[in-house]
């Protein structure tokens, strides 16, 4: 534990460790605490982070954080739950020289790793759940070749029961590293069901930087085509830092509506629109100031656009099924103005998007 609040009472902290010991009957951790507490007004979102050696099924470290949760005094107002309600673990696979040295320490990039996830929410008030997904913009390891360059959530299924503490209820959540493939499929079916595929080839959802994509098995790719067409997509909501929506007025004709949107999120709306409205479920467009809410027509309904009250900053969009497979087959992750056939009154400009890394440095445009 760090230094800075070691005379601090710490039941949530005092209720992880114990869960772990459990876990790992006898073993030392390699934990890693911050010179200055995070309630104390430390740079580090985490208070601490721990890691167990396991040999099995595979070889790999197994990091659990101190910090979403009430490690110590209860502050919030929800007495059922422990601050954000969850603290992240970690599966990584063990490099040979890890292995074979008893006294290795864990990659210093993971504990990186990790805090930064928690920087992000702390900062944003955004927080992880089971299913969810998150994209690294890049490799999850810095300065290291590897596909993994995303991430999904799930319950760890070791530590599967959620955790009772004094301050309250706290769950465990692994990130599982993803390729860009993976993550794809993951927001167009289901992040969990997928998962569950992928898990007889990823024990314990271990993350391997040197893997491949497993869509590259043809039953994993089976699995995951045969689930879309029978499930269709459970990726509600698609956020966007470009979404900009407005009325242009035109000369003895009715006005339009302008949808402005950034190239990356094209492929995304093209392929998650076909596996949502169809299946009579809406899909939510989330911008910073906007919402667009496209919602189907039904078999006999017409295509429609509402603008909500004013100052709502949110427009819903109906949409028949020919409609939504036109859209599918017509808009492009290129820069240009689209306008469909069947829904003439929506004009849809694609914009470039800029890709930069932590350091802000652009590292793709995309269209």
């Amino acid at each position: 534990m760090n230094t800075d609040a070691d005379d601090a009472p710490s039941p949530g902290w005092d209720s992880i460790s114990a869960r772990l010991a459990q876990l790992y009957p006898g073993q030392e951790p390699k934990h890693f605490g911050t010179l200055i507490s995070h309630m104390l007004g430390g740079p580090d979102s985490l208070d601490g982070i721990s890691a167990w050696r396991r040999t099995d099924p595979v070889p790999h470290w197994h990091f659990v954080t101190y910090g979403f949760s009430e490690l110590y005094a209860k502050e919030s107002d929800d007495p059922e739950v422990s601050g954000y309600g969850f603290e992240l673990t970690f599966r990584l696979a063990m490099e040979p020289s890890e292995l074979s040295d008893a006294n290795a320490e864990p990659p210093t990039w993971a504990l990186n790793f990790l805090q930064n996830l928690a920087r992000y929410v702390f900062q944003s008030g955004n927080v992880f759940r089971d299913g969810h997904w998150m994209t690294a913009n890049g490799p999850i390891a810095l300065g290291r070749t590897t596909q993994i360059c995303s991430m999904g959530f799930v319950t760890d299924p070791e530590l599967a029961e959620p955790l009772a503490t004094p301050n309250g209820s706290v769950e465990f959540l692994q990130v599982v590293g993803l390729t860009v493939e993976e993550e794809r499929a993951a927001k167009q079916w289901r992040t969990r069901n997928l998962l569950e595929v992928l898990l007889p080839h990823m024990p314990l959802w271990v993350t391997d930087l040197g893997r491949a994509s497993l869509l590259a098995h043809p039953a994993v790719k089976q699995q995951v085509a045969e689930g879309l067409r029978r499930d269709g997509s459970a990726s509600g909501v698609l956020f966007t830092d470009v979404l900009g929506l407005k009325q242009v007025k035109r000369l003895l004709r009715k006005p339009i509506t302008q949808v402005t949107v950034g190239a990356r999120q094209v492929d995304e709306l093209v392929t998650l629109l076909p596996l949502r409205l169809p299946f009579g479920r809406p899909l939510r467009v989330a911008g910073h100031e906007w919402q667009l809410v496209l919602e189907p027509a039904g078999a006999y309904g017409n295509n429609a656009v509402e603008w909500q009250g004013e100052g709502d900053h949110v427009v819903v969009m109906r949409l028949t099924d020919a409609t939504v497979q036109q859209l599918a087959q017509t808009l492009r992750p290129h820069q240009g103005s689209y306008v469909m056939p069947l829904l003439p009154q929506v004009e849809w400009v694609v914009e470039k998007t800029t890709i930069k890394d932590s350091a802000g440095k652009v590292v793709d445009v995309i269209g």
